[in-house]
């Protein structure tokens, strides 16, 4: 399948895809904004053709992120590379300004920003607790804000009224350049919703089986409503850890994904990542990592215990000899693979090793 490249970017073939190669950065990375600026000049350099950051309600700002990092690329390349959120808890924010933020980083990139939406962890009663939420339907929850944010950022005036968001004939007082809006998702109903109502879907920590089956299911989704799937953009962050000492790399890789991969005591196993996990085969090794957790083992204990074969099935730790090949592998039928940065030390140097193993530039993929 062909895609659109970013606004100024190069293209990559990956098999036979036409992928553009962007790069993850994010605050487990201590980066301060030099360093931040200078990274992304960087990664001009190198060949990337976007930037992506999460998104945290109580974290610096991912918008004002995107924006200077849009800065900085634009004073190493005509246009400055494309930006996106990769995802904003959604129901952490109304959609009204959610869409006037990312209309405004969008009029200030000049059309190169992509806001990614998920649902936080609201199917999860302490998540909803901590931030004061109502117990709703995720699956509902996500429709209203893909159906209220799409028409505001498009000019209408939206009417809708859901269980999430009521809206009865407002507009943005401004009409931004076009601003796709991905879901995140990995379930079998957030990717068939994604593929009936968002520009595009946002996967995360999937093997390259896992891709090719949430195509399948975003294109179910798509069917549904007599839409082409090809129109729905596939992106994924892809994690990266680079060292020559690879138990180094494999220990600092294992840490990055234990919030995902287990459950907290008393809650469900079937949603979210910990139901991602099991899909693809891991629900028996993580339930013994849990069961050791609760009995009293360190997050330290628990990522030295984690299974290298879990880790290896859906990123890459060690040499950066193969960190290029086996990222090529895992991005097979994106239409953007995002090169999430793990770094395996503190400072910039391990950051760097990363974003040079991976870079498109010197990749052999690139054309």
């Amino acid at each position: 399948m062909l895609t659109r490249p970013f606004h100024g970017s190069a293209v990559f073939f990956v098999g036979a895809n036409l992928m553009n190669i962007g790069l993850g950065l994010d605050p487990s990375l201590r980066l301060n904004w030099e360093q931040q600026r200078q990274l992304a000049q960087e990664a001009v350099g190198l060949g990337y053709t976007s930037l992506w950051s999460p998104s945290s309600i109580n974290g610096r700002d991912a918008f004002h992120i995107c924006a200077q990092w849009w800065g900085a690329t634009a004073q190493a390349t005509p246009g400055g590379l494309s930006t996106g959120i990769s995802v904003v808890p959604a129901p952490q924010w109304t959609a009204t300004t959610l869409a006037a933020t990312a209309g405004t980083v969008a009029e200030i990139t000049g059309g190169r920003f992509v806001l990614g939406i998920g649902t936080g962890s609201i199917y999860s009663a302490d998540y909803r607790h901590t931030y004061g939420m109502a117990e709703l339907p995720p699956l509902a929850v996500m429709k209203d804000y893909l159906t209220t944010l799409r028409g505001l950022l498009s000019g209408q005036a939206v009417e809708h009224e859901g269980p999430a968001v009521t809206l009865h004939g407002l507009r943005l007082t401004f009409r931004p350049p076009a601003v796709p809006v991905y879901l995140a998702a990995l379930g079998p109903q957030m990717l068939r919703l994604a593929g009936a109502a968002a520009d595009g879907a946002s996967l995360n920590w999937c093997s390259a089986e896992q891709v090719a089956w949430s195509r399948e299911v975003i294109a179910q989704g798509a069917a549904r409503v007599n839409r082409d799937a090809a129109g729905v953009h596939v992106q994924e962050y892809i994690r990266i850890c680079v060292d020559d000492d690879q138990e180094v790399a494999r220990i600092s890789l294992a840490k990055s994904i234990l919030s995902y991969a287990l459950a907290r005591a008393g809650a469900s196993k079937e949603h979210g990542y910990r139901g991602h996990f099991a899909r693809m085969g891991f629900d028996a090794q993580l339930s013994a990592l849990e069961a050791r957790r609760d009995a009293g083992a360190t997050d330290d204990e628990i990522a030295e215990a984690f299974p290298t074969e879990l880790l290896r099935h859906v990123a890459y730790y060690g040499p950066a000899a193969g960190a290029d090949a086996a990222f090529r592998r895992l991005a097979q039928g994106l239409d953007t693979a995002v090169v999430r940065v793990v770094a395996a030390r503190p400072g910039t140097d391990s950051v760097r090793a990363v974003m040079q193993a991976c870079a498109p530039a010197l990749s052999p993929v690139s054309h």
